[in-house]
């Protein structure tokens, strides 16, 4: 029994840091896609980008990484009066800019 619940938590602790990791990585991949897309001609993270649009440095202490994805999937509809267009942003790279900027605290 003790050594079932050993592989158990070994297994989880593994499974864990692959999750931990692929998280990491999207995020980054988030962070290369804010910039890449432009994100940073109207918005600033810390001292990076351009203060015409609100400051994202601390957005992930705000809203949730779902909430930040919903917006980035459809502004007008979070908000019909926002000025941020709708990106042309396949799934994948909605998930991975939200992850980022959910890490944003």
């Amino acid at each position: 029994m003790h050594r079932t619940k050993m592989i158990v938590i070994a297994t989880a602790a593994v499974i864990g840091s692959a999750v931990a990791v692929a998280a990491a990585q999207t995020a980054g991949e988030g962070r290369q896609l804010f910039f890449s897309q432009g994100c940073y001609g109207c918005h600033r993270i810390g001292v990076a980008g351009t203060p015409i649009a609100h400051d994202l440095s601390h957005v992930g202490a705000k809203y949730t990484e779902s909430q930040l994805a919903s917006w980035l999937r459809d502004p007008a509809a979070q908000n019909p009066r926002a000025h941020m267009p709708r990106l042309a942003l396949q799934e994948e790279e909605i998930r991975a800019l939200a992850a980022y900027l959910a890490t944003l605290r």
